[in-house]
């Protein structure tokens, strides 16, 4: 299986946080994500670009290009 990788290349694991470096806009809800937020143990999928995160009750896949780990 491929490393899932950050924006920066650092592999990122099960249980990591993560900082987003773009301001994201959440599909299907009016809620942005800014720039600068941490998300915390996040966990990996099938697909070594995305990963999945909680934020508050719902949860978010989003993409590691976006991400750099903390």
């Amino acid at each position: 299986m491929e490393d899932t990788k950050d924006s920066n290349g650092a592999i990122l694991k099960d249980g990591d946080s993560a900082q987003l470096i773009k301001d994201l806009k959440v599909k299907g809800t009016s809620m942005n994500m800014k720039r600068g937020s941490v998300v915390k143990n996040i966990r990996l999928t099938n697909d070594p670009e995305e990963i999945e995160c909680r934020d508050g009750k719902s949860t978010l896949v989003l993409k590691t290009c976006f991400l750099k780990k903390v």
